[in-house]
């Protein structure tokens, strides 16, 4: 029996969906769904510590948001809003472009500045190049805003630029947050570390593709957008230590998941570089993940299809149902769940 789309919708009042982050970091709440038996626990994510063991693996995705929201002009005066989607290494950048009338190949369109010239389509995305000079990272540094998510109805601010990024942020690329880790801060990181409890990276450069909804009525039907990650072998000995010390693997993110399992798809895990378009639905048999930390997600998403894929579906939307009860935050800014 097929998976239909209406498998995975739950209701949510608008006004759960956090518009600011909170003042710290780790204040957030943290929904413990056990994986096996479905019951649930209201926890704070300052105690995540508590549902951790000493053998165990933390990995996180390590890519760094991109202030990647442009405003520019055509020269007929219309305004165009560009979002980057990746960074080649030629020089163009991959984009969404949104304007009242969408521009034609070899329209010019100017950021302060700045002259960026249409060079093609791929299919929803188009192709830009910088005609002036400038670099694309100097532009966004100068000009970029943070690409908040668009539920999250207002302005980017100041502010955006620390919070919405994690603190061990290393590599820049993605243009959405890998939210899972945007509640652990330092002081959380040191009572991991103190507790001998062993942490690793990946990189995962998350697309604006994350955001479009699944417009297949078949599950099976839908096509995942393509996001670049790398998994070293670093990250792949430090699994194998792991499962040696008998320990779990806990991928902190949906980012780290889709690294870990496509890095897998072999069979066993081996170090990967390139593009992933891998769908996880349920029914997916996981390789690599043994819990994971995550944030909570939009109806009828992938990422809501992932989870449902690790923690069985029913159990999962029965822990959604609770946690809107409950109050809690939801999306990038709001709070976050323990599986496992």
């Amino acid at each position: 029996m097929s998976l239909q789309l209406a498998d995975f919708q739950f209701d949510l009042p608008e006004s759960l969906i956090a518009q600011h982050p909170l003042p710290e970091r780790s204040a957030s709440r943290l929904l413990h769904l056990e994986r096996d038996s479905g019951r649930w626990h209201d926890r704070m994510f300052r105690d995540l510590p508590d549902l951790l063991q000493p053998n165990d693996l933390l990995v996180f995705n390590n890519t760094r948001v991109i202030p990647a929201r442009l405003f520019a002009s055509k020269a007929s005066g219309g305004k165009v809003e560009i979002l980057i989607e990746r960074l080649a290494d030629d020089g163009r950048a991959l984009v969404q472009l949104r304007a009242n009338r969408k521009p034609v190949i070899d329209t010019v369109l100017e950021v302060d500045q700045a002259r960026l010239r249409v060079l093609g389509r791929e299919d929803s995305f188009w192709w830009l190049r910088i005609e002036s000079g400038e670099d694309w990272a100097a532009l966004l540094d100068q000009h970029g805003h943070m690409p908040l998510p668009p539920y999250i109805e207002r302005a980017d601010e100041l502010t955006d630029r620390e919070r919405y990024q994690t603190v061990f942020s290393q590599v820049p690329g993605a243009v959405a947050a890998p939210t899972a880790g945007l509640h652990f801060d330092e002081a959380l990181l040191a009572r991991i570390n103190d507790l001998g409890i062993r942490r690793a990276e990946c990189t995962l450069h998350v697309g604006a593709g994350t955001f479009q909804p699944v417009r297949a009525e078949r599950v099976e039907d839908h096509v995942m957008h393509a996001e670049w990650l790398r998994v070293d072998p670093a990250l792949v000995d430090a699994v194998a230590e792991t499962r040696n010390r008998g320990g779990r693997v806990i991928a902190v993110g949906t980012t780290a998941v889709r690294s870990l399992e496509t890095a897998a798809a072999g069979g066993e895990l081996q170090p990967f570089v390139g593009d992933s378009r891998l769908f996880i639905y349920p029914g997916y048999r996981f390789r690599v993940v043994d819990a994971m930390i995550t944030n909570f997600h939009l109806s009828g998403s992938t990422l809501l299809m992932l989870v449902s894929a690790f923690a069985g579906r029913d159990k999962v939307l029965a822990a959604y149902r609770h946690a809107v009860e409950q109050r809690y935050r939801f999306f990038s800014y709001g709070d976050a769940m323990f599986l496992g």
